[in-house]
């Protein structure tokens, strides 16, 4: 929805029972004013606002709206070298339809890891795209043989040509000058943060898990343009000793960490760095990814990883790491799962602690504090509604949005069944 259809009468919520993960029971009584496309006001008393249209949420859930610290919105194809290939328009309009489906779930903000444009960014926020709010890195910086080389072994292709398309996630840099160079490059394009690929991946053909991506030089090099900048870098990273010396060098966004042990751990605490698991993929790619075109070298290597996910959010959980939420799902078929990484979450800890991943966590790992993430007064008015209490079933959480009659992002209701 364009920006000139928000109502501009405000909306007061009733009997609200707010689920933000900051406590694990529900704020009951409260009411909230939306005006502007802000949270005006939050209250125990009732407040008075003569011109609001009135919505009693006796019996349900108000919250903020759900934040997904790591996906690729331009993931369309799980085989992601064929992704590269995709004409960029037709990409784009498969890209609207994945982030409307992630709107719809109740996703009202995304960090995007590698692959959106400045453009997609600003089409989410005129309401070209009807999806969530994007935090961009543009693309990922990944060394030749790295987790965005998709050429495999007998491609000499020169990648440059095709780095710039849409469905390109990464592009390859080798030696300092060219890392320093690149992340300059990305953040003059609209890159928020900074994306390295800091060890080997299952979706690239020709890197193991073990590999380590780039040197300690380089990766020191692009954490100081990131800081330069006033931003952070963000890094793909699964072996214990690549997430230990990549935090070494300044990364602060550690992705995935499935093997990281608990010294690490302690480590990242530390220094201030944190964490965005991304269990679910493993699960879908273990189950479907053949299926969905994942070449076989990758299909080989999803195991190392997908048994050490759960025991990673234990690892992390022990070290007092925060987390955010992440689903890092690929091909739109897989999208559908977005959501059930909160049930995945919800076997290791409380119900508040997930919730609060994709709340007020995340919103710290968007650099959005106090603007998303919050029902709180001055914070975009980004809320969700829940039939029953996500604190005592997760599930509901889950489903595509059928348990959340109303979704709503800046003011504006996106979904409205009350």
């Amino acid at each position: 929805m364009a920006r000139s259809q928000k109502a501009a009468r405000p909306i007061l919520f009733v009997n609200a029972a707010i689920v933000d993960g900051t406590t694990d029971r529900p704020k009951t009584g409260m009411s909230v004013l939306v005006a502007d496309g802000k949270i005006r006001e939050v209250s125990e008393r009732p407040i008075s606002s003569p011109s609001a249209r009135i919505i009693d949420l006796a019996g349900k859930s108000l919250m903020p709206g759900l934040i997904d610290c790591h996906v690729h919105v331009t993931a369309a194809m799980t085989n992601l070298g064929q992704n590269a290939m995709l004409p960029d328009s037709y990409l784009a309009h498969r890209t609207a339809q994945i982030m409307t489906g992630m709107l719809m779930r109740g996703f009202t903000t995304v960090r995007d890891v590698a692959g959106a444009d400045i453009g997609l960014q600003m089409a989410s926020d005129e309401g070209l795209i009807v999806g969530p709010r994007l935090v961009i890195c543009c693309k990922a910086l990944s060394q030749t043989n790295g987790h965005s080389d998709f050429r495999g072994r007998f491609d000499t292709r020169d990648t440059t040509w095709f780095e710039r398309k849409l469905g390109m996630l990464g592009r390859l840099v080798d030696g300092v000058d060219a890392c320093r160079k690149a992340a300059r490059e990305e953040i003059k394009a609209g890159a928020q943060f900074i994306k390295v690929m800091a060890n080997g991946g299952v979706a690239s053909p020709t890197d193991p898990i073990a590999f380590l991506g780039f040197s300690r030089e380089e990766l020191t090099a692009i954490v100081e343009e990131a800081a330069n900048a006033r931003t952070y870098v963000s890094a793909h990273l699964y072996t214990d000793e690549a997430i230990r010396r990549a935090v070494e060098c300044g990364v602060l966004s550690v992705e995935h960490a499935n093997l990281i042990e608990p010294d690490t751990a302690r480590l990242m605490k530390a220094k201030g760095a944190w964490a965005v698991p991304t269990v679910i993929v493993y699960d879908a790619l273990a189950s479907e990814g053949a299926s969905l075109g994942l070449p076989p070298d990758s299909v080989a290597k999803i195991e190392t990883v997908r048994v050490g996910g759960m025991r990673s959010l234990d690892v992390l959980r022990s070290a007092g790491v925060m987390m955010g939420y992440g689903s890092d799902l690929i091909g739109t078929h897989m999208h559908r799962l977005q959501s059930e990484e909160f049930l995945i979450r919800g076997k290791v800890m409380p119900a508040h602690e997930v919730i609060a991943h994709a709340t007020g966590n995340a919103a710290r790992i968007c650099q959005m504090e106090g603007l998303i993430g919050t029902i709180a007064p001055g914070a975009h008015a980004d809320l969700i509604v829940v039939d029953g209490n996500p604190l005592k079933d997760l599930s509901l959480l889950t489903g595509q949005g059928r348990h959340m009659p109303l979704i709503m992002k800046g003011g504006m209701a996106c979904k409205n069944r009350l």
